[in-house]
């Protein structure tokens, strides 16, 4: 497996040390925001592979970096991540066109499980 820098934003700092953690135990090169603006910010000077990112954030929100990085890049992998299950939010997320749709849980073997097959499909991405 190639190693892929993953850019993974969350405004919950715990929650983004046990997903960096994680990924970095996988391999993967990871790179992080805790805000939406942040965010842009790191897609344009790290060149990611891949993002995870939260939808509930101050600022601008998951939704809307989404659709400013779809403006430029229609072909970066990008899996939004919410605590919250909500149709209404998983609606948008594919009409924006997320490459994916992850819920947190408090389960953690689940949510690496979870991480995993979003890094797969970034792969797939790559091809």
């Amino acid at each position: 497996m190639d190693k892929n820098k993953i850019l993974v934003v969350d405004d919950e700092i715990e929650f983004l040390e046990i997903v960096k953690t994680r990924l970095e135990a996988n391999g993967h090169t990871v790179v992080t925001a805790t805000s939406g603006e942040e965010a842009l910010q790191k897609v344009k000077v790290e060149r990611p592979d891949a993002i995870l990112m939260d939808v509930t954030m101050p600022g601008i929100n998951g939704l809307d970096v989404l659709k400013k990085i779809r403006q430029e890049d229609k072909r970066l992998p990008i899996f939004i991540m919410t605590a919250f299950s909500s149709e209404e939010k998983s609606s948008l997320a594919n009409v924006l066109d997320a490459s994916g749709f992850i819920l947190k849980t408090d389960d953690l073997q689940k949510e690496v499980e979870n991480i995993g097959a979003a890094i797969r499909i970034a792969e797939k991405y790559k091809k």
